[in-house]
């Protein structure tokens, strides 16, 4: 078995998760973390409750201050996006140290982003399917099938460790699957996501209801549509395919499915809607095209960002 050391920036549940899962089948993995979560995994260390099989560990190797990391392999960049621009300073300095980096983030933006910051070289496509939450121990709450990594190389020097990762996850307990159209693997999450939260969210609706009132229904197609064009105008050949199994994607979900961020907007925390609405807007407006029905999604969420 390829051993990898894996610096996990952001070990909320999602970081949390893939960590554990690669520590346990042997993997060396640090958590970047802030002082107020490396108390809480010193002092109750991670369980995953997870549906897929729990496991327990007891001492993780935590670390606050990026200077006390002196090597590792691969950075996995599971924070917020609201967050992303406070660990670039972290990155770059692991990236100096011979890293590349594979972010989690939901959207598109910050691949672009972290290239400009990072260069090309060292940013590898990513994206997670998992539905995971904290508890009050800050141990992980696992509650769905899902707890699939996709991930692919995003420059031609990539694909060595892409491989090495491949087999890494083939031993672990997860679903990963390496792509060679990453990009258009996270712009097809990308489209699904932002009409997803930016409905549920800006509405404060289930899936049920807006499949329900067939005007809103139509509103939550038409953002699909908007994010095709959006992709398309970045060289990404979404179709009309795409948006068709976006749609299938909405009708597959329970009647009282919602997204994350009404979750979060239910429970007064910050939101990642300038990340996702506002992203997209910023990237139209670099296009030179217009999103009108994002635009307003934005415009009705942007009240609650900060909680």
């Amino acid at each position: 078995m390829d051993e990898l050391n894996i610096t996990i920036l952001g070990a909320g549940a999602i970081g949390a998760y893939f960590g554990v899962r690669w520590e346990q089948i042997g993997h060396q993995v640090q958590y970047l973390v802030r002082s107020r979560r490396s108390e809480q995994l010193r002092k109750h260390g991670v369980h995953l409750h997870s549906v897929q099989g729990d496991y327990t560990l007891e001492q993780p190797f935590v670390v606050e201050d990026v200077s006390d990391i002196e090597f590792t392999d691969l950075v996995i960049l599971a924070v917020k996006g609201y967050h992303l621009q406070g660990a670039i300073p972290e990155l770059k300095d692991l990236v100096q140290k011979g890293a590349k980096v594979l972010p989690l983030l939901n959207g598109i933006e910050h691949i672009y982003t972290l290239q400009d910051e990072l260069g090309e070289e060292n940013v590898i496509g990513g994206l997670s399917y998992i539905i995971a939450t904290l508890d009050e121990k800050g141990h992980v709450v696992h509650s769905s099938q899902l707890h699939d990594i996709h991930f692919g190389p995003l420059h031609f020097s990539q694909h060595e460790l892409c491989n090495q990762l491949e087999h890494v996850c083939a031993d672990a307990n997860m679903r990963a699957k390496q792509s060679q159209h990453i990009m258009e693997d996270l712009w097809k999450k990308y489209m699904f996501i932002t009409a997803f939260s930016g409905v549920t969210t800006a509405g404060n609706f289930t899936v049920g209801t807006i499949r329900e009132e067939q005007v809103t229904y139509e509103a939550t197609k038409n953002v699909l549509k908007e994010m095709k064009i959006l992709a398309n105008a970045f060289d990404i050949p979404l179709r009309e395919e795409s948006i068709q199994a976006g749609i299938l994607k909405f009708e597959s979900l329970p009647d009282e499915a919602t997204s994350s961020m009404h979750q979060d907007k239910r429970k007064g925390l910050p939101l990642e809607v300038d990340h996702l609405q506002g992203g997209a807007l910023r990237l139209a407006q670099k296009a030179g095209i217009s999103l009108p029905y994002i635009h307003m999604l934005y415009s009705l969420i942007k009240p609650y960002e900060r909680g």
